[in-house]
């Protein structure tokens, strides 16, 4: 399975603080932004990577991640000249996906949750069909919704529904087969001019080839497309990462710890990080994974 982290966009709700950087570069506590979703593909075991995002930002990418190889996967990436929805990630990486099946994760959603591996494992696998996963909100009307049949099947996404018929809300990770590319190009622009995710989803919902996965109690979506929740998912990752003393979306111990790189390779990355960022890749070595 591929994986693909969109990260364009022009974030103007964050404005100006996104003016000369785009938000997937902004600080979430101790590390960018990007670390997380990323960090959620490594969790998957997915090693080859694309990242899209503007003409402007790519660059930036780049001088973060090079090629990848120093975590021990393979990251290339992609320009989008302008924002065109979601689902254009899939046309525009067409080639990159090939015959595979992908996992595309939006470049500014942040997961935390001990069963998260577990999930997102079940799914990397998926040769037909989609999957997405789905969390309980208490202001659905705010995003786009499963709607389930009468035993429980998933029927549909709505859209920002103003009478919700669930709450379960459509988080930004997105497990579709090889087909995904033919779906999206046919997808029609949305009235905003958008070739929109929901409706990819739909797509597959209408053939009953798309399964929703619940991230329920002890799991944590984290919005940061404003000032205040983008403090609150700062400060959530602080207080767990200062009451456990584990990192979250630490993409360095992931690689070591999904048998990427090895304990040299891990201590060379450590030794870059003259902070407490690279004392604690020090200490990683010595964890006990299997507690």
């Amino acid at each position: 399975m591929k994986g693909i982290i969109l990260a364009g966009g022009r974030a103007t709700r964050l404005f100006p603080i996104t003016k000369g950087t785009c938000k997937q570069l902004l600080p979430v506590y101790d590390k960018p932004m990007i670390f997380y979703p990323l960090s959620v593909l490594m969790l998957a075991g997915i090693r080859d990577i694309l990242i899209i995002s503007t003409p402007h930002d790519l660059p930036n990418f780049k001088n973060i991640f090079h090629d990848g190889s120093h975590l021990g996967i393979s990251i290339s990436y992609k320009e989008q000249l302008k924002p065109a929805g979601l689902a254009e990630a899939f046309i525009l990486g067409e080639d990159f996906i090939g015959g595979d099946s992908v996992c595309m994760i939006l470049g500014d959603n942040i997961f935390y949750g001990d069963q998260l591996s577990g999930l997102l494992k079940r799914n990397v696998n998926l040769q037909e069909g989609g999957s997405v996963f789905a969390y309980n909100v208490v202001n659905p009307q705010r995003y786009g919704v499963v709607e389930f049949s009468d035993d429980g099947k998933p029927q549909q996404v709505v859209e920002k529904p103003e009478h919700p018929k669930s709450n379960w809300a459509v988080t930004g990770i997105y497990f579709f087969d090889h087909n995904v590319t033919d779906v999206a190009r046919n997808v029609k622009p949305s009235a905003r001019g958008e070739l929109e995710i929901t409706d990819v989803i739909n797509s597959y919902m209408t053939k009953g080839k798309c399964h929703v996965e619940f991230l329920g109690r002890g799991m944590a979506w984290l919005d940061t497309g404003t000032y205040d929740s983008l403090i609150d998912a700062g400060l959530f990752i602080k207080i767990i990462e200062e009451r456990q003393g584990l990192k979250i979306g630490c993409v360095e111990e992931i690689a070591y710890r999904e048998k990427f790189i090895s304990k040299e390779q891990l201590l060379k990355l450590a030794d870059e990080y003259k902070t407490s960022y690279g004392d604690y890749l020090n200490r990683v070595v010595d964890f006990r994974y299997d507690l």
